[in-house]
């Protein structure tokens, strides 16, 4: 068949394999159909259409409002447009049978009897909802608690039957049947624990790159199973000083626990945070594996090229001052007595002991125990020792079978019970130093200032002995042996005096590490009464502007984090970036000993297949301040369950 004139045969394909020619009849054909087959294809948009619920719909179809979509009275269908034909057409295929027989006033009965039973199943449903998020939420509650007092895991089975039971007993059957929806059981409050550790954990990221500075305190002890057990805690403050101590990591060492070992853990842990940048200082005991020079965590950590004060436990220095002094024969033989009364199978002697200090109307009612680790168990037992020192060898001549004349003989000797009651009085002091040093949120400053003021104690100590008449105002048990025995008040005067110089000796020997921060010290202190002088050049010149503006000489009551609050960062950055440094330091590993004390609670005989991520994650739960907030982590939930 001839073609017509205007159309061709392309010899180049295109597509299609033909192409047209320019006929311009043909052409516009073509393009008219491809714009057609476009336009249809576009998808309607029901929202551009404002189609509204019409109300006549609800007595002729059965159908009401549904946050904007038709919903079905009868069978609770929802349609998605607010069509007639739509709903007419469901209503005359389902339901037309059944409703159409109802018109008038009883058709408005039907419609109003429906959509009351409606609004009954969605509150079912939304009740059923609200009481998993709830029941959730309790299940996290009981386990931060768990967690927070020590407990084992498997306690929340019994928390929820108390809970169950207390329900009954105040015959409340509703808020009984809510408490057997909540999961305890083991697994699950583990699960729990581990969520609510996660979310600790995001926190303590948050306050690491937020802070300015931070420092570390670090201690190693072993648990039940002779793990070794490394805890590394952290002291960071912000730029607005807001300080928070919190465990960084519990790292299980299952080798070694070499310098090499130590530093290769904090790296890791360190590393995970930004690395050692903003690190102020470390404090850790005065053990070769952690001060050694070469091979210890303080030489590698300054071979790696970080510069801050690598400080000693105060705490513990405190406690080989105490040490220094030669009094091992007191010591020896209260020890002795007081186990020979109730040490180890002396349950009798004990009751006897017990009973006979009751008849006679002792100032105490019995012995304590002393042991070397507990360093202030010394003086305690000394304090009590002392106190019945008339009453003990009477109760040993009369009870204790075994020889015991030597004890005897020694109790009621002067020259013994002078050292005796000078040991248990000065121990006392000690012991108060101790306490003063313990406890969390003190700053390096605060810590110096204690041991300052006990060297003032010993010079004023040694001030008393050095009279004619040794003023014993300070030392109630040597007073109580001068009149007793005032023949040993010669003795009193050149023996102790030379055991409180020995004392005052030990402490200006050790401490040489907080010594040497004495000025920076003293400018965190009391900036407005720092020599200019003895500080940093850097420093020198902020300090002068801060010392001669009048509004913080009126502040000058501010003392320490208080007083640094006030400097705004404009005027003075280098000084608040030195406050900063210095707010952030730890000055001892209290926090690190108090918490290896938690851990002998949760990882204890009767719970010690603890594996080292769990007993990590109760530990972090226990000890932190960071406010926890449970709704949060409900939310993240994506299906609350509940308790079958």
């Amino acid at each position: 068949m001839a073609l017509p004139e205007n159309v061709k045969v392309c010899s180049q394909v295109d597509g299609l394999g033909i192409t047209t020619s320019t006929s311009p009849p043909l052409l516009a054909g073509f393009t008219k159909k491809k714009n057609f087959t476009n336009m249809s294809a576009q998808k309607r948009k029901l929202e551009g259409e404002n189609r509204v619920f019409q109300p006549r719909w609800e007595k002729d179809y059965l159908f009401t409002d549904c946050k904007g979509k038709p919903m079905c009275l009868v069978c609770l269908e929802t349609k998605s447009a607010m069509k007639d034909f739509n709903l007419s057409r469901h209503y005359n295929a389902t339901h037309k049978e059944k409703y159409d027989k109802y018109t008038g006033a009883a058709r408005a009965a039907i419609v109003a009897d429906l959509k009351r039973r409606m609004h009954r199943q969605q509150s079912f449903f939304t009740k059923a909802t609200t009481t998993q998020e709830s029941s959730l939420k309790a299940s996290y509650v009981v386990s931060l608690e768990l967690a927070k007092a020590k407990k084992p895991l498997s306690d929340g089975e019994m928390v929820k039957r108390c809970a169950v039971e207390m329900a009954k007993a105040f015959g409340d059957d509703n808020m009984a049947k809510n408490f057997e929806t909540v999961s305890l059981s083991r697994r699950t409050v583990t699960r729990r624990s581990f969520d609510i550790q996660n979310h600790v954990e995001g926190k303590l990221r948050e306050i690491m790159n937020d802070c300015k500075y931070f420092s570390l305190a670090l201690d190693e002890s072993t648990d039940v199973m002779d793990v070794s057990q490394l805890l590394i805690y952290t002291r960071a403050v912000n730029s607005s000083f807001e300080v928070h101590e919190e465990l960084l990591k519990l790292v299980s060492l299952h080798d070694t626990t070499k310098g090499q070992d130590i530093f290769n853990a904090v790296e890791s842990v360190v590393s995970e945070h930004g690395g050692f940048d903003k690190l102020s200082a470390v404090v850790a005991d005065g053990a070769p594996s952690m001060q050694g020079r070469r091979t210890g965590f303080a030489g590698l950590l300054r071979q790696s090229g970080v510069d801050c004060p690598i400080l000693h436990c105060i705490i513990h220095q405190e406690a080989l001052c105490a040490k220094s002094m030669n009094f091992s024969h007191v010591m020896d033989l209260v020890t002795k007595v007081t186990n020979l009364i109730r040490g180890g199978n002396r349950s009798l002697n004990h009751r006897k002991f017990v009973a006979f200090l009751d008849e006679v109307c002792a100032a105490y009612g019995d012995l304590q125990m002393h042991t070397e680790i507990r360093w202030m168990s010394r003086g305690k037992c000394l304090e009590r020792f002392f106190a019945l020192r008339s009453e003990i060898p009477v109760f040993l001549e009369e009870s204790i079978r075994c020889d015991t004349s030597a004890y005897c003989s020694q109790l009621r000797d002067t020259d013994f019970l002078c050292d005796m009651a000078f040991l248990a009085d000065i121990t006392s002091h000690l012991n108060r130093l101790n306490l003063q040093l313990q406890g969390r949120g003190q700053t390096v400053s605060d810590l110096y200032a204690h041991m300052n003021a006990f060297n003032a104690k010993l010079a004023l100590f040694k001030e008393g002995f050095q009279s004619d008449r040794p003023n014993l105002a300070h030392f109630p048990s040597c007073e109580e042996m001068r009149k007793d025995a005032p023949e040993c008040e010669e003795t009193m005067q050149t023996k102790y005096k030379a055991e409180i110089e020995k004392l005052q000796q030990q402490f200006k020997s050790r401490f040489q590490d907080f010594y040497a921060m004495q000025p920076r010290i003293a400018l965190f202190t009391d900036p407005l009464s720092a020599a200019v002088s003895e500080q940093p050049p850097e420093l020198q010149l902020e300090l002068c502007e801060l010392q001669a503006d009048p509004f913080f000489q009126a502040n000058r009551n501010e003392r320490g984090i208080s007083f640094w609050r006030l400097l705004p960062e404009s005027r003075f950055p280098i000084l608040r970036d030195f406050a900063l440094s210095m707010a952030s330091m730890f000055g001892s590993t209290y926090i690190c000993e108090s918490n290896f004390s938690m851990m002998k609670h949760i990882k204890s005989k009767e719970r010690n297949r603890l594996t080292d991520e769990t007993l990590f994650q109760l530990m972090q739960i226990g000890c932190t301040n960071i406010e926890i907030d449970i709704q949060s982590i409900v939310r993240q939930q994506e299906r609350p369950q509940v308790s079958h």
